[in-house]
């Protein structure tokens, strides 16, 4: 992924990651230490031959067993963390919609600390990326009130299965080859992300701060140009979700250490709830100009 947690994840797995700790004991092992005796660890000639047969048929350890990170172990992890989120969103949507608008600003600002801080934290801590999850939730259903009651439910309802839509179509597109994510691709789009990111920063400080455009920003709410810097968010959000799937797929090839699972979880659930909020912001606009 684009974003600092898979930039930090490519990094470790290109270096080798958890197989690197392998080889590093290995050569420490042959230049460093007598190989065993014959008979030091367990006497095997004193073994029958069915329990040294036994021995042998034991299957060999697996990427859980020995403690890697395994698709299954991520999984596992983002479906905690995105109920969390859901869980959240749907409180404030149901249970407090009348203070989204109070809720919004202050849970942008501590998502933007929070996720900064797990990216560039030099171990990963999963107590900040619950809190991530948490916060993120808020975020996502503070957003959501406030869009819902600004342009009916129907642009909710399109939003969300638009991003299933596109989740599923960049899983296939990336799984068959279709979308080719490349270190040339990494580079290219990680530039343009975070470009986009700082444009992001300074069009709602001139929304908030100075009231741009009604408190849209730089530009007015459903304008031509706003409409295309929309087009380009909800791009770059879906082909980042394949740079995501790349990284897991290296991080396991790297056979990292298990704890990573929580990072790449992270990862997955910041590049979904910004391709979701970019969305509903596109459809808001789109509905607003029929």
């Amino acid at each position: 992924m684009s974003n600092p947690v898979f930039d930090r994840i490519d990094n470790v797995s290109r270096r080798g990651g958890y197989a690197s700790f392998g080889r590093g004991q290995s050569n420490q092992q042959q230049y460093g230490q007598q190989a065993p005796q014959y008979g030091q660890y367990g006497q095997p000639q004193d073994m029958s031959a069915r329990q040294l047969d036994d021995m042998y048929n034991q299957p060999a350890a697996g990427p859980v067993q020995t403690g890697r990170v395994t698709v299954d172990d991520v999984v596992m992890k983002a479906l905690g963390l995105f109920g969390i989120m859901l869980v959240t969103a749907g409180a404030v949507s149901f249970v407090v919609p009348g203070l989204s608008p109070a809720i919004m600003l202050p849970s942008i600002i501590v998502t933007l600390v929070l996720g900064f801080a797990v990216a560039l934290k030099k171990t990963i801590s999963v107590p900040l990326i619950v809190a991530y999850a948490f916060f993120q939730g808020l975020l996502v259903g503070s957003v959501t009130t406030i869009y819902g009651n600004a342009f009916g439910s129907g642009v909710v309802t399109t939003a969300v299965v638009a991003t299933l839509s596109v989740f599923v179509a960049m899983f296939a597109g990336w799984k068959f080859g279709i979308v080719k994510v490349t270190s040339k691709s990494r580079r290219i789009f990680t530039l343009a992300i975070f470009g986009y990111l700082i444009f992001a920063l300074a069009n709602l400080g001139a929304a908030w701060i100075f009231g741009a455009n009604s408190g849209w920003g730089f530009f007015a709410f459903g304008s031509p140009i706003s409409i295309g810097i929309s087009f380009l968010a909800v791009g770059l959000a879906s082909y980042s979700l394949a740079m995501d799937f790349d990284s897991i797929d290296r991080a396991v090839a790297a056979q990292l250490p298990q704890n990573y699972s929580w990072l790449l979880a992270h990862g997955l659930l910041v590049t979904v709830v910004w391709l979701y909020l970019e969305i509903l912001r596109l459809v808001a606009q789109l509905q607003g100009r029929d």
